[in-house]
């Protein structure tokens, strides 16, 4: 018997289960398409790191300036804040597929625009805020897709695997990449950084473009955006599972998540390992990360859902507030490596309750609304921790966050306590 949970904050039910531990952990790869996307993410999504790295190294270089830190990280996501729902209701009106192709080539053209500008020497700090706007747009609309797109190919028993493995690939390229451009800054440079991450996008178009997928033919009457926005909303408000969780996204997206943008601050000025040992610390950072979404996907549903939301969220804030007072190398990459295993094990759960609580005819726009919690409000906290960087220290700002992440979870497991299964909903599923 393994046990299944009846939703993120609720006692679980059991059910029979088969097959191994190996077979469990990479059940999502018995799905062609799932194999076609993994391997092209994998690819993308370590130039996409290494982008990362490169332009904030970049960017601290331009300016010398925590706060330009945020404005710039705050430029890239404002527009997954003001766009995201938008971005819901086309992924629920058409093919996600070619949604998905169309965000990727619009990304690789804008990469390979920078990796110019830097190349030729002109780069100045407004090209990179401008080039990130644009790119913040095409993830507008990419995020929610790709969320959503997940479910049609693998299914939902398959989900929380899927996602979990999702997660890995994301990390594995979070370990390579930065690790990758610690190292090419000094040899290639910034531009090859850069170009790098533009070619890597060809991989993951490549895929998508391989799979094979059901024609799925667009709504026939479909609503005006508003009410469709507001038919999501609607359904959510009255989710009182979905609303906690929600909530608890929203908070470590605000307060929590922007400890990587002060990164590197703590990287020159507080640890003063320069550009190698920054891309070492984001890399300790994937390694924790990978680990946790391995085990996750090798749990499966086993764990409650519960433990894992409210686990991961306590874990992950007593990681980063250690990292915050760390002024050692080693203790500040170990800090960083149990960030990311409570990270993936906190954000891949919630993001899996989400998923099966939503119906299909909403879960573009659901997605959506995640998104705008999960990435939308990052553009706030990133600015927040910034200024409040710049007028106190990064070490305040990262503790500061780490003790509101906290509250906010003691908060929700009183108001949201944990409920017992039906047993229709033990026979049934949920």
């Amino acid at each position: 018997m393994a046990t299944a949970p009846v939703d993120a904050l609720a006692q679980p039910r059991r059910e029979a289960a088969g097959g191994n531990k190996w077979s469990r952990t990479f059940a999502g790869l018995r799905h062609r398409n799932f194999r076609l996307y993994l391997s092209g993410q994998l690819v993308s999504l370590i130039g996409t790191w290494m982008q990362m790295m490169a332009e904030s190294w970049l960017v601290y270089q331009l300016s010398n300036s925590a706060l330009a830190l945020g404005v710039i990280r705050f430029l890239n996501t404002i527009p997954v804040t003001l766009l995201t729902l938008v971005g819901g209701v086309v992924a629920d009106r058409f093919e996600k597929r070619r949604i998905l192709v169309s965000t990727q080539t619009l990304s690789m053209l804008l990469a390979g625009i920078l990796a110019g500008l830097v190349y030729f020497n002109v780069v100045r700090l407004w090209h990179v805020a401008l080039l990130g706007l644009f790119l913040g747009i095409a993830n507008a609309f990419d995020i929610p897709a790709r969320q959503s797109f997940v479910v049609e190919m693998v299914g939902r028993k398959d989900l929380m695997n899927a996602i979990a493995l999702s997660s890995s690939m994301f990390n594995a390229g979070r370990i390579v990449g930065p690790a990758l451009a610690g190292l090419l800054i000094g040899t290639i440079g910034l531009a090859g950084c850069f170009l790098l991450n533009s070619l890597s996008f060809l991989a993951v178009i490549a895929g998508y473009l391989a799979m094979r997928l059901p024609r799925t033919p667009p709504p026939s009457n479909p609503i005006a955006l508003k009410q469709a926005t507001l038919e999501a909303l609607r359904y959510v408000a009255k989710e009182r599972v979905l609303r906690a969780v929600l909530v608890l996204v929203s908070t470590v997206s605000l307060f929590g998540w922007p400890y990587s943008v002060l990164m590197p601050i703590f990287a020159r000025d507080v640890l003063h390992v320069g550009a190698t040992g920054y891309g070492f610390l984001l890399a300790a950072n994937g390694v924790g990360a990978l680990l946790g979404a391995f085990t996750l996907a090798t749990l499966g549903d086993y764990p409650k859902r519960r433990h894992l939301v409210f686990g991961g969220l306590f874990g992950f804030s007593a990681a980063i507030f250690g990292f915050a007072f760390s002024k050692q190398v080693w203790l500040s990459a170990t800090a960083l490596a149990a960030a990311g295993w409570f990270m993936i094990v906190f954000f891949a759960t919630a993001n899996t309750s989400i998923q099966l609580r939503a119906p299909d005819a909403l879960r573009g726009r659901i997605m959506g609304i995640y998104s705008l919690c999960f990435i939308g409000l990052t553009p706030l906290g990133s600015l927040m921790a910034g200024g409040i960087a710049k007028l106190t220290s990064a070490t305040f700002a990262v503790a500061f966050g780490s003790v509101i992440c906290v509250i906010a979870a003691l908060v929700t497991m009183k108001l949201v306590p944990a409920q017992k299964a039906q047993p229709q909903e033990a026979i049934s599923g949920a």
